[in-house]
């Protein structure tokens, strides 16, 4: 019955859009990029720079200015509703870059206007894994968390798994469907144990 589960989920993953339902046919026969071979399409940011998401709850504080400051959570367009401002765009910025934005903005009304942004709570990261794991579906982990602790969420392989046919499913202006191997995700280091997941990838087991 839990094998049942399993491939009626990923049968169901199929019905979605052309390019992930792609990746229900045969590996051999669906493009694919290897991990090895992958380039993100932006540079990942430096260590220590977290990079501001959807759902993030952001506390803004101006200076000497508590009618201006605001504890605010992005909304799913990416932006945050300000006092005096309205929406600004905030996903995708660090917490300094969106200060210093926020800063250039409020110059209409303030001087030397001073702010600081602090992530007071980050968004977790869900990520669909499915396939021939033990536990498919939704799986919120860590941020910064990668495919082999997405897989440890969902319970593990199974017996019947292909430990050459996991795949990482990532949408984008350029969807991609990137392909790896367990025996290099176990690995301390490369670019398979080295991938960051995001929030909306979907892993697939085949």
């Amino acid at each position: 019955m839990k094998r049942l589960t399993s491939s009626l989920a990923l049968r169901v993953l199929c019905l979605g859009p052309a390019w992930l339902g792609s990746a229900c046919a045969p590996s051999d026969r669906t493009p694919f990029v290897w991990v090895e071979k992958y380039q993100e399409p932006q540079p990942p940011p430096q260590s220590g720079d977290y990079v501001i998401g959807v759902g993030d709850a952001l506390a803004i504080q101006v200076w000497e200015q508590e009618k201006m400051s605001a504890r605010v959570r992005v909304r799913t367009d990416g932006q945050v509703s300000m006092p005096f401002l309205n929406d600004v765009p905030a996903a995708g910025m660090t917490p300094v870059a969106l200060a210093q934005d926020l800063e250039r903005r409020l110059r209409s009304f303030i001087v030397t206007p001073q702010v600081t942004v602090a992530v007071d709570e980050s968004r977790p990261l869900s990520v669909s894994v499915l396939g021939e794991v033990g536990e498919p579906g939704l799986h919120n982990l860590d941020p910064g968390a990668g495919v082999a602790q997405a897989l440890a969420a969902a319970g593990g392989l199974r017996d019947y798994a292909h430990k050459d046919r996991i795949f990482v499913l990532r949408s984008g202006d350029k969807p991609v469907r990137i392909r790896m191997t367990y025996q290099s995700l176990t690995a301390a280091e490369g670019p398979a144990a080295g991938l960051r997941l995001r929030t909306g990838d979907v892993v697939v087991v085949e």
